[in-house]
């Protein structure tokens, strides 16, 4: 089979990278369409995955619109000579549309519900819409659910092993807690009306974190120069393997808290609001710790107890082995369903 799968953010190259790498060795072929924003070009390169830039990430409601319809045709242009049986990505604006001149079936992978506006519009066009299982709501009529995350199809024991040497090489010593702090540039289309950290609260975060070990902080964007002495300056491909290890991540991006939940790591997540896997790693799993902008002293003190917990490693390690044995190896699932012919199950 031919697929052409769309890349419009870093993530997007970890969740599908196993599944191309997988079905290439069983015979499939792949377009991948990529956009520059943040690292996600980087990553592509890192991985040595083929493929085609067709737009860059812009702020604001104009260049977004612009964006989409200038992508979409080159996505067109390119995806027609080459035949696709399926057009797959996450999120799924271009696919969508680009599928309606296209002999081939649209199937959009998403796991977040405050996308309005861009569910409303991508998931009627598509052919399938897979989510997982705790996706809060309904996609329609051709919606599949899995039981998994995103993060399950590259961070799965069975595709995923954290190296500790990796760490060493890059002067990330084990023998002291590690913390590891995440902000996000607040510019994604689901992203409005969204808030984080203010500056101080910035501030109080890393000097709390700052006493008890050793901090990286990894930025969407500009960082304060006064924050400069903690930044995660490591090639950006090997971050899993240090969410692995560290202590705690605290953040205000919800596919980096999933991360760390999935490897074993409690994740404090800043954002006005959760999302459907998010919510599930809190409330059952334990692995989460979901708080709003507002609160900050709520979320400092949850901090507090998550640092004063006697073996705070061994715990997220018993609440991930409950988690994989009830969730499964997203890549393994993806490659059952394509060549089972994508049905709706």
């Amino acid at each position: 089979m031919n697929f052409a799968v769309d890349i419009l953010h870093p993530a997007h190259v970890h969740v599908f990278r196993p599944f191309i790498q997988a079905m290439k060795e069983r015979g499939h072929k792949f377009l991948v369409t990529a956009r520059e924003k943040d690292c996600a070009v980087d990553l592509l390169n890192a991985y040595k995955i083929e493929h085609v830039v067709l737009s860059r990430l812009r702020p604001g409601g104009l260049n977004l619109a612009w964006e989409l319809m200038t992508r979409t045709w080159r996505f067109w242009r390119l995806a027609k000579p080459f035949g696709p049986d399926y057009l797959i990505g996450i999120m799924g604006p271009t696919i969508a549309l680009a599928g309606k001149c296209l002999s081939a079936r649209t199937v959009i992978f998403y796991d977040t519900e405050m996308a309005k506006i861009t569910n409303r519009f991508a998931y009627p066009l598509a052919d399938r819409v897979c989510t997982p299982d705790c996706y809060q709501g309904s996609a329609g009529r051709h919606h599949v659910r899995y039981p998994g995350y995103h993060e399950l199809a590259y961070l799965h024991p069975a595709r995923f092993a954290p190296d500790p040497s990796i760490l060493e090489r890059h002067g990330i010593r084990l023998d002291a807690p590690l913390f590891f702090v995440r902000f996000v540039s607040w510019e994604a289309s689901h992203d409005s009306g969204e808030k984080g950290f203010s500056l101080e609260g910035k501030r109080r975060l890393v000097r709390r974190l700052a006493e008890r070990g050793r901090v990286l902080i990894s930025s969407e964007s500009p960082l304060p120069e006064e924050f400069e002495p903690y930044r995660f300056d490591a090639p950006v491909e090997l971050v899993h393997h240090v969410l692995a290890y560290v202590h705690l991540l605290v953040g205000e991006s919800a596919t980096m808290a999933s991360e760390a939940a999935v490897l074993g790591t409690h994740a404090l997540f800043i954002s006005k609001t959760g999302r459907g896997y998010t919510d599930e790693q809190e409330a059952r799993y334990g692995l989460v710790h979901h708080y709003t902008h507002t609160q900050d002293r709520e979320a400092m003190d949850k901090i507090e107890e998550l640092l004063a917990h006697p073996d705070l490693k061994a715990d997220a390690a018993e609440r991930r082995e409950r988690l994989l044995s009830e969730k499964t190896d997203v890549t393994a699932w993806m490659i059952d369903y394509f060549e089972r012919g994508a049905p709706l199950e």
